[in-house]
């Protein structure tokens, strides 16, 4: 069994939580619940739980203030929202699963599923520590961002990020030292966290980090020509996007 415990400071949203997981979730045992900041840490200190299922936003109070609190993050953390805000941003950037509200079951049972998988495979909980480093920083200051790898963990900065390329529902990151490493996420999760850093969607199929961008040629309509001398095509719908943020750099 997984033992949980679960935090957020409206009961209503406590409740909903126990039922759906003791519906669709079998395997997890709830050992405790708490609704502020200090009784969350109270808990977990004491039952040293598995998975904590922590809401981002409590009133006044941040959910990561209870990591922060704690001298030991030896748990898996999935984060519950109601609002997509720089801290959903930060969880995204350390590769952490999170749900919003109102929770999808089919979303609540794969990041339970996924949480089971790392505590079996007994892999460190270093996200967590790599969430609270990027926390300190401004919202639009993330430089650094979490990559899910089959066997690891990689934390690898934007600035060596040249481009990335759609497989599906994969993304594969071509990176400035040459190497080329494979995720399991979608391109348009990583479109999305990485727009605010100034990437670009030149297509469907590719984002493009405009700092290795060396030109733009006037063939098949436009293309993208890299440092590395990669041709980057640019679909109809994103060219004046991709034009005129080009322009303002």
């Amino acid at each position: 069994m997984i033992r949980a415990v679960l935090i957020d400071d409206e009961i209503s949203n406590l409740e909903n939580l126990r039922t759906l997981l003791e519906k669709h979730c079998p395997q997890v045992a709830i050992i405790a619940t708490a609704q502020n900041v200090n009784d969350a840490v109270d808990a977990i200190e004491k039952y040293l739980p598995d998975l904590v299922f922590l809401d981002i936003q409590m009133g006044e109070q941040k959910g990561f203030d209870v990591l922060k609190l704690l001298p030991r993050r030896n748990f898996e953390v999935i984060f519950v929202t109601a609002h997509d805000q720089y801290g959903i941003q930060a969880v995204k950037f350390a590769a952490l699963d999170y749900l919003l509200k109102p929770i999808d079951i089919e979303e609540l049972s794969n990041a339970v599923n996924k949480a089971a998988q790392k505590m079996a495979a007994q892999i460190q909980n270093s996200q967590l520590d790599f969430l609270l480093q990027q926390l300190k920083k401004p919202e639009t200051n993330l430089s650094k961002i979490a990559l899910q790898m089959q066997s690891e963990i990689r934390y690898v900065t934007l600035l060596e990020i040249i481009r990335c390329e759609a497989d599906n529902t994969y993304t594969h990151f071509f990176l400035s030292g040459g190497e080329k490493i494979l995720v399991s996420k979608p391109l348009k999760e990583y479109a999305d966290l990485l727009r605010p850093n100034g990437f670009l969607r030149t297509h469907q199929s590719h984002l493009v980090n405009p700092k290795y961008v060396k030109s733009w040629l006037k063939e098949d309509g436009g293309i993208l020509l890299l440092m590395s001398g990669e041709k980057i095509p640019i679909s109809k719908p994103n060219k004046d996007t991709v034009k005129q943020a080009l322009q303002r750099l």
